[in-house]
């Protein structure tokens, strides 16, 4: 008999995983004193944390659909399967940074990890409540250094390389969600997408009328589509890292596909000048001037993090197809694989800074927003956080060639907040 999906429910879960032997060994085997909490509070997936006895284990499960719209936009199953590979493909290369994996059933599309219990939270709530975490910057330059530099053809064996190329490319429609909602969606009046009207509605018309910005982001998508350097997490943003002061982890990587390694990159500094430009929205008594300063310093860190890290990896793990040592080091050119490397690096600057300024963009226009503005209640308040925000993506989108430095753009990020126009 041919087992079908069946979404899980609070009190299904236990009678259906109660003899599966991840779960067991971890929090008891009496799943009649297992407590589970349904908490999932994304866009797709159902999230279980369950409790026994001995300990705790989260399950989650990919539903049919997208669970933000509902069973009218369909989603295959699958990418679960993506989430697992990817998870288990990251922890081999940043290992620590992300949640053990205990199990994985992929006719139920479902993985047990580890719980990542309080004092975990999600880094975009730590940002909007004000937390200034020591350790973020270092954590996430690293993790992303290391697992695009491994996952690329400068470190892969290419036959393996090619297999996974192969593998992950069927995540067609994630993929598609990305293709669509980042790149497209924003600059036009798509059907799912929302902005705070009626405050931006004349910046969201300019914007859209904006034929450098547009042609900058098809330029991005093409980008985004054609250039399978690295296997990415595909969908790296400030909810889909847990922290504490001491540690990091990134979470659902169910995006997960081969692209630019600009892209995660760009993502990710994109949501921590969101959360730089969200501050006003979030001041109390004491000001966010120390939260501003500290974000500013974050997108630095995490960038020169990166930089560091990435050339420490091609000096010292370069075996795959790409930049042989062969050509370089092994002919006494040490100085020939320098200049590669810093070819490198400026193009993955450049084109992060694209992909930041969409980012931003698609969190404001789109469908899928971003806390950190959302949860400002004064709507004209929020409207003018945005608007900025909005103008700093464009201006790093469509300028991105001729910014050079982690600090021009911050700087300019200071000067936009200091204006007090919509």
């Amino acid at each position: 008999m041919t087992v079908k999906f069946e979404a899980l429910s609070v009190e299904t879960l236990p009678k259906r995983l109660g003899e599966t032997a991840a779960l067991t060994e971890r929090i008891g085997d009496d799943a009649s004193r297992w407590k589970v909490r349904e908490v999932g509070d994304g866009n797709l997936n159902l999230v279980f944390i369950v409790e026994g006895d001995q300990g705790a284990a989260v399950v989650k499960q990919a539903l049919p659909y997208v669970r933000l719209v509902g069973d009218s936009w369909p989603l295959p199953l699958k990418r679960s399967f993506f989430e697992y590979h990817a998870l288990t493909r990251q922890e081999r290369r940043a290992p620590g940074s992300v949640p053990a994996i205990y199990h994985f059933d992929e006719t139920q599309a479902l993985i047990v990890m580890e719980y990542l219990a309080p004092p975990h939270v999600i880094l975009r709530r730590a940002l909007i409540d004000g937390r200034e975490l020591p350790n973020i910057a270092r954590d996430i330059g690293l993790f992303m250094a290391r697992t695009l530099f491994r996952g690329s053809d400068l470190s892969m064996v290419t036959k393996e390389r090619k297999a996974d190329l192969a593998l992950f490319a069927d995540n067609v429609e994630l993929c598609d969600i990305t293709e669509n909602l980042v790149f497209s969606d924003p600059y036009f009046d798509a059907k799912m997408n929302r902005h705070t009207s009626p405050q931006l509605d004349g910046l969201v018309a300019e914007l859209r009328a904006d034929r450098d910005l547009k042609v900058e982001a098809q330029r991005l998508k093409h980008l985004f589509a054609a250039n399978a350097e690295t296997l990415l997490h595909g969908d790296l943003h400030s909810g889909s890292i847990m922290v504490t002061d001491s540690e990091t982890r990134m979470i659902d990587p169910e995006f997960a596909f081969y692209g630019p390694i600009a892209f995660d990159v760009g993502m990710l500094l994109a949501n921590f000048w969101m959360a730089f430009f969200s501050q006003r929205g979030h001041e109390e008594k004491g000001g966010r001037d120390s939260m501003r300063a500290y974000l500013l310093g974050v997108t630095a860190e995490t960038w020169a993090t990166f930089r560091a890290e990435f050339s420490h990896l091609w000096r010292t793990e370069r075996t795959g197809m790409l930049y042989q040592k062969s050509l370089f080091e092994d002919q006494g050119d040490g100085l020939g694989s320098e200049q590669a490397l810093d070819h490198m690096l400026h193009s993955i600057w450049t084109d992060l800074l694209g992909f930041a300024g969409i980012e931003v963009h698609r969190r404001i226009l789109g469908l899928a927003h971003n806390a950190d503005f959302e949860t400002i209640a004064d709507q004209d308040l929020r409207a003018t956080c945005e608007a900025k925000a909005l103008r700093f993506g464009r201006h790093i989108a469509v300028n991105r060639r001729q910014i050079h430095s982690i600090d021009e753009v911050n700087n300019l990020a200071a000067l936009i907040e200091q204006e007090n126009r919509i």
